[in-house]
């Protein structure tokens, strides 16, 4: 039997919230915790600077622009993710192992397309990626084309790329560097020096091991959410598949997943007063168990879990979302806003103002730390 004090405890030194690492090993620290979240750029490189010791602003943007050891796709559950440029063949083929969302007939009538209409862009995607990068209209301009539907341009060009997902997921399309604020878009075989495709079994083997060494354990259902299948039934089947390797135990009378080297560490595990402030759309937050009371108070949840799919930034202390907050600059100080949802210690105050003035010198000026409880 698992305890969840041991289970967070052993999920805030896996995902490296324990202690921080060198900046040497962040591109690590992003194939540990399975990506960035890419939704909002700033929040992806503080997701690495609440892991990472040392970490120079910008980072995140020259791995992905200059030096291309990041690239930017959609991945899990349909979201925008920054991956290790090596290992998105990884993660694009982990998600050939699951049902095509576009195969249903009530996905291709919410985006208003036909089941022609649907292999034919997955056809005309990549013959338009052969050569440059393109941008979202141009890319859509050339798909219309090729397959003479003037109509379709303007789905293609919608600004959340509902219908670009497919190809991302068959690991024929992701980011390439920005034109100013203009996306673009090529093929990774293009963009990625040695891209080779893995076979979605292999792959997908590869991932459930990811995810189980990071944000383990877990039930069918929280790594079928994770990775983005609704379906029970296809996440058991997938953590089946590795057999021996994993193990199904009880997390507090819940049955789990988990792998069974970490049985040991998970039962042993003990809380270390870990205090952090974690931004929107954090790994941990996106991985957490928003229905248990021992991770959040349910009255709190809408706070963090928030309409629209939008995360907030929270205060962690022991692996529990114990708050939320925001900071806002004006001139050269930083006011860094925390909302715990009960009276913090001292010890807890103490350790999320200094996380405040380490967020300061990161993003440079002074720190204006205040509270508001409740």
């Amino acid at each position: 039997m698992l305890s969840w004090p041991s289970v967070l405890a052993w999920r805030l030194r896996r995902q490296h919230l324990t202690r921080r690492v060198p900046r040497e090993r962040a591109l690590g620290v992003v194939a540990d915790i399975c990506g960035l979240h890419a939704q909002l750029a700033a929040s992806a490189e503080l997701t690495l600077w609440a892991r990472v010791d040392g970490l120079e602003r910008g980072w995140v943007d020259r791995a992905l622009s200059e030096d291309r050891a990041l690239v930017k796709t959609w991945a899990m559950r349909g979201t925008l993710h920054l991956l290790r440029a090596d290992e998105l063949a990884l993660f694009a083929g982990a998600q050939g192992a699951l049902p095509p969302r576009w195969e249903k007939a009530g996905w291709r009538r919410g985006f208003g397309v036909t089941e022609d209409e649907v292999h034919g862009i997955l056809a005309a995607i990549p013959k338009a990626l052969e050569d440059e990068p393109l941008t979202r209209r141009q890319l859509a301009d050339a798909v219309a084309r090729e397959l003479g539907a003037e109509h379709l341009s303007e789905k293609l060009g919608e600004g959340f790329g509902a219908l670009l997902k497919p190809s991302a997921f068959r690991g024929e399309l992701c980011f390439a560097a920005s034109e100013g604020r203009t996306v673009r878009f090529t093929r990774p075989d293009r963009w990625i020096d040695g891209w080779e495709p893995l076979a979605p079994a292999q792959a997908a083997d590869a991932v459930t091991r990811r995810y189980l060494a990071a944000y383990g354990p877990a039930t069918r259902e929280a790594y079928g959410r994770w990775l983005g299948t609704p379906s029970a039934a296809v996440a058991g089947r997938l953590l089946a598949r590795l057999g021996d390797e994993v193990a199904e135990t009880e997390l507090e009378g819940v049955k789990v997943w988990a792998r069974a080297a970490d049985l040991d560490d998970l039962r042993t595990a003990e809380p270390e007063g870990v205090v952090r402030l974690l931004p929107a759309f954090d790994a941990y937050v996106v991985a957490a168990p928003r229905d248990e009371a021992a991770v959040l108070a349910p009255e709190q949840r809408e706070r963090v879990y928030r309409p629209q799919g939008w995360l907030s930034p929270v205060l962690v202390v022991d692996g529990r979302i114990a708050g939320v907050w925001r900071h806002e600059r004006s001139g050269d100080v930083l006011r860094v806003e925390i909302e715990p949802f009960e009276t913090p210690s001292k010890q807890v105050r103490a350790a999320a103002e200094a996380e405040a003035e380490r967020l300061a010198a990161f993003l440079g000026g002074a720190v204006e730390p205040a509270w508001t409880i409740g």
